[in-house]
């Protein structure tokens, strides 16, 4: 008969402790569950952030769609540019060639000039020379005639 109540206290305990249990995860399950209710609260939030972040974002792409043609159109004209310089610079030393092969011309035409007219100098000079000398000539012939002459007659005069 002692065996009956220590029976029954044992299968009380055994009770008692599942009781217990059962309650504990219970209360642990609620807590789960409300830490997943905050949670998912939480996840929904981040999602809503992360929506409204793809959206700024669609909105900045949209507006650098313009931005992006504007520079490519001015890539596309710094490329112009260049080559319309690269032209230009062809261009002008291509006429610095010629001004300096002008400014040879000139220089050799003006040495030519100049070497002509010392030359018509020196020949005009020689030219006078010889007229100086013809006259002088002349004039000596003129007064050996009139030394001959008579001076009587009215021819000799």
């Amino acid at each position: 008969m002692k065996l009956v109540p220590v029976l029954a206290f044992l299968s009380v305990s055994v009770m008692v402790v599942m009781i217990f249990q059962a309650v504990r995860q219970e209360l642990r399950l609620q807590s789960l569950k409300n830490h997943m209710l905050e949670t998912s609260a939480e996840l929904k939030k981040k999602e809503q952030a992360i929506i409204e972040e793809k959206n700024k974002i669609q909105d900045l792409s949209k507006q650098l769609a313009p931005l992006n043609n504007k520079k490519d159109e001015l890539n596309q004209r710094k490329v112009e540019i260049n080559k319309s310089l690269e032209k230009l610079t062809n261009s002008l030393l291509s006429c610095n060639t010629d001004k300096e092969v002008a400014e040879k011309k000139k220089v050799e035409t003006t040495q030519a000039i100049s070497k002509v007219k010392g030359e018509y100098e020196e020949a005009r000079k020689k030219a006078e020379e010889e007229i100086q000398q013809l006259k002088q000539q002349i004039l000596d012939r003129d007064n050996n005639i009139c030394t001959f002459v008579d001076e009587t007659k009215e021819e000799g005069r």
